[in-house]
Formats: structure tokens, C-alpha cells, sequence
């Protein structure tokens, strides 16, 4: 596998892990909750260190981008379904943009010095 593969790889599941300590932190209720409070600890250091491990090979700008972005679509959805935030029209058109702008990042950066 190539090495910007991946980092490509490790960037998308640092995203994923986004959305995961982000949702855990939402469960500890300010850090008042010791299991939730403790699984967005280890999330999200496992979360960043893939980030970095991305940012060896990938521009930091794009890659950092993609990572808030996966973390921002993602938590989004967790919100609407797991804690009832809703999801308006408006919502979904700006979610969409988002998705859009991710995918085109990942297309032009291909290839890119780093």
C-alpha cells in the first residue's frame, strides 16, 4: 500500500474516532460521568495519533480539514439520531456542503507535495 494511502486511511479513521469521543464527551455530561469521561480520553488520543500519523505523509491544512469535516458530518448525524438534535432541511443542505467539500479536498490533494 502506498504511503499516501495510507495516510489517507489513518486520516479517515481518526475522523471516525471524531465522532465517537465527541459523542462520548456529549455522554459524560461535562466530565461529571467517570466511563464516558474516560472513553473520550483514549478516543481521543488514538483519535490524534492517527491524525499525526496522517500528517507525516498529507499537507496539514487538507488533512486537518478532512478530519474536522468527517467529525462535524458524522456528529451532526449522531446528534439527529442518538441525542433527537433534529435535522432541518437546512441542515442537510449545509451537511451535504460539507460532505462535498471533503470529497473535493481528498480529490485535488492527490498527488500533492506534503
Amino acid at each position: 500500500m502506498s504511503k499516501e494511502k495510507s495516510a489517507w486511511i489513518s486520516l479517515l479513521f481518526a475522523g471516525l474516532l471524531e465522532i465517537v469521543w465527541a459523542t462520548t464527551m456529549k455522554l459524560s455530561e461535562g466530565f461529571t460521568v467517570l466511563g464516558p469521561t474516560l472513553w473520550t480520553i483514549v478516543l481521543l488520543i488514538l483519535s490524534f495519533g492517527l491524525l499525526a500519523k496522517a500528517f507525516r505523509t498529507l499537507p496539514a491544512g487538507t488533512g486537518y480539514a478532512v478530519f474536522t469535516g468527517i467529525g462535524a458530518v458524522g456528529t451532526v448525524i449522531v446528534g439527529a439520531f442518538l441525542f433527537d438534535e433534529g435535522l432541518s432541511g437546512w441542515k442537510l443542505i449545509l451537511v451535504t456542503t460539507l460532505i462535498i467539500g471533503i470529497i473535493g479536498l481528498k480529490q485535488v490533494t492527490g498527488g500533492e507535495e506534503a
